[in-house]
């Protein structure tokens, strides 16, 4: 089914397509995946080659704004904006859904790169026959790229990645053990900027200790739950956000204002990416449980103790079992959450002899002080990749995609091709 439209100069049209939920089953249970195409309006009867986008995440939907990189990528792209099984337009997946399946684990376990992968397959079969297209993967997405490169590198011409360039063998425990110093770092940096916010951090946390705080949907802000703030830091769009909710944090000496547990409320809940929770550690499985890896890893750093005393620290990327007994969009998804913790075997999501055999060109942009991705994993990654021509880079965060306008993608396209 498709649907077409214009708007500010572009035409879209709408695809969904029925996939098998589980592709080694294509006779058993089905989904719909939902992408949205994009293309200059004046350019919509040519011949161009298609660009296939795969967003962050996991259980982030494509974007429906406008975004930096989308202008440069237009010149020369018919772009498909693939909302991925579970996200946005496809077959949701969620707390109301999740809860009416008889084993929601065993159906999550369909959701990681692998899956995502096959279903991409499925959509450029539809769409350009036996054409290969390209793929630009963004965080996350770059790690579905790699997969795609490993399962299917028929269905590529090429291949740009920014910020998503994974370790192909760290377990979770391995990847959250790297992630805690370098959230650390980008508190240093946050409270570098803004000193004063020291101490109202403290005041806040100190406050939730001892005063029951409701959020608007009736949940408890609690300590630990206000200390997940810190998950915006590795943005440079959205550094500051955590400095404009704590300027307000206080109506009076002794209670918090209303305007500051409204927007603590949007940033903390799972509402609209419980996906995100769900499988965050599952990504990085291949073979191992995970364990709820992060919980046990930050047991090895103390600085995030609050009853230490010390200086508040934020969390960063890290999902914890508590989540899914104070957030009302978790809450009925808690038993899900430990059996997708305790399974396994996962199966592998990479292959490295595929990879360094690689014929593919892939370019890939890693930031020098990522805080969602580990450097040396990447650098490691990107010299096992045969073709693959990376630039590490300084200048940008880890949103340097999009924060950037074109610019990021430009420099991609160019290293892509040389």
């Amino acid at each position: 089914m498709s649907v077409s439209y214009r708007r500010s100069g572009l035409a879209f049209t709408e695809h969904t397509i029925t996939v098998p939920l589980d592709h080694d089953r294509p006779d058993g249970a089905s989904i719909e995946v939902f992408a949205r195409e994009v293309v200059a309006a004046d350019r919509r009867a040519e011949d161009l080659p298609w660009l296939l986008y795969l967003e962050g995440g996991p259980g982030h939907s494509a974007p429906r704004g406008p975004v930096g990189w989308l202008d440069r990528a237009l010149r020369e792209y018919r772009v498909l904006l693939l909302d991925q099984r579970g996200t946005g337009r496809s077959t949701p997946a969620n707390r109301k859904t999740l809860t009416e399946i008889e084993d929601p684990a065993a159906y999550l376990r369909h959701f990681r790169a692998d899956s995502i992968v096959r279903d991409a397959e499925v959509l450029r079969v539809h769409l350009v026959g036996d054409r290969p297209w390209s793929v630009l993967g963004q965080s996350y997405g770059g790690f579905c790229a790699l997969t795609y490169l490993s399962l299917a590198p028929e269905g590529l011409c090429e291949v740009m990645i920014a910020g998503g360039l994974p370790s192909l063998t760290a377990s979770p425990a391995e990847v959250y053990r790297a992630a805690y110093p370098r959230v650390l770092a980008h508190n240093e940096q946050y409270f570098a900027r803004y000193p004063g916010d020291l101490d109202v951090a403290r005041r806040v946390a100190d406050h939730l200790r001892w005063h029951e705080e409701f959020l608007p949907g009736g949940d408890r802000l609690t300590p630990r739950r206000f200390q997940t703030l810190g998950l915006a830091f590795g943005a440079q769009s959205r550094f500051d956000a955590l400095h404009h909710v704590l300027e307000e944090a206080f109506a009076t000496e002794k209670e918090l204002s209303d305007a500051f547990l409204r927007r603590v409320d949007a940033m903390v809940s799972y509402a609209e990416r419980p996906l995100y929770a769900l499988l965050h550690e599952a990504i990085y499985c291949q073979g191992e449980a995970s364990g709820w890896a992060a919980h046990h890893a930050l047991g090895e750093f103390p600085e995030f103790d609050l009853e230490r005393g010390g200086p508040v620290r934020f969390f960063g990327e890290m999902i914890f079992p508590w989540f899914f007994d104070e957030d009302p969009a978790l809450v009925p998804l808690r038993e899900c959450a430990e059996a997708l913790a305790a399974h396994r075997p996962w199966p592998p999501l990479y292959d490295p002899d595929r990879l360094a055999a690689n014929t593919v060109p892939v370019s890939a942009a890693i930031y020098h002080d990522d805080m969602y991705v580990e450097r040396d994993h990447s650098l490691r990654t990107a010299g096992m990749v045969r073709g693959l021509t990376h630039w590490i880079t300084n200048e940008h965060a880890h949103d340097g995609l999009a924060a950037s306008g074109g610019d990021v993608l430009d420099r991609l396209i160019a290293m892509v091709r040389s």
